[in-house]
């Protein structure tokens, strides 16, 4: 298990969001960002702490951890997006609801500077300046990052964050 959060860089490729509110939350997020960078193709560069948030969406579920992290790659966004896949189906991920109980989520939020519209695959991530449980972890890692021209803390700075709690890692 990782104790220590990495500090941010600006050499990486891309940001990814990880959640968890099956199980042991945490040690769900830890084992997909081993699975994810497992074979060197996508590297860790920086690791957020983890989050305890409520739920969004469909919030009659329970709470979620949550995290981010930057990594480094050569591999398209289209791979990446099949390596995040392929660590949520191999941690046994079922899809059952819209933003339902999920025992891990593997996201890209962003890709190098690139703007992406395609049916199964949108970057930036579509909702994430409405969404407190990835700007808060991300900014963990890419304090400098702007999404839509604002900067993370002026999209932190609209939005409640009242339930993104950091928690150790140990709980």
């Amino acid at each position: 298990m990782t104790d220590r959060v990495a500090k941010p860089s600006t050499a990486f490729d891309a940001t990814i969001g990880l959640g968890s509110n099956i199980g042991d939350r945490i040690a769900n997020i830890e084992t997909a960002i081993r699975l994810l960078t497992a074979d060197g193709c996508v590297r860790l560069v920086a690791r957020s702490r983890n989050y305890r948030t409520a739920p969004w969406g469909v919030t009659d579920q329970d709470w979620f951890a949550n995290a981010a992290i930057t990594v480094a790659t050569e591999l398209t966004p289209r791979d990446l997006l099949a390596a995040c896949q392929k660590v949520e189906n191999d941690m046994g991920r079922v899809r059952r609801k819209k933003w339902g109980p999920r025992l891990i989520d593997v996201d890209i939020l962003t890709y190098r500077d690139m703007a992406i519209r395609e049916p199964d695959l949108v970057v930036p991530h579509p909702l994430i300046a409405e969404r407190a449980f990835v700007l808060v972890p991300l900014r963990d890692v890419a304090p400098d990052l702007s999404l839509g021209g604002k900067t993370l803390v002026a999209l932190i700075g609209v939005i409640d964050t009242s339930d993104v709690v950091a928690v150790d890692a140990a709980k």
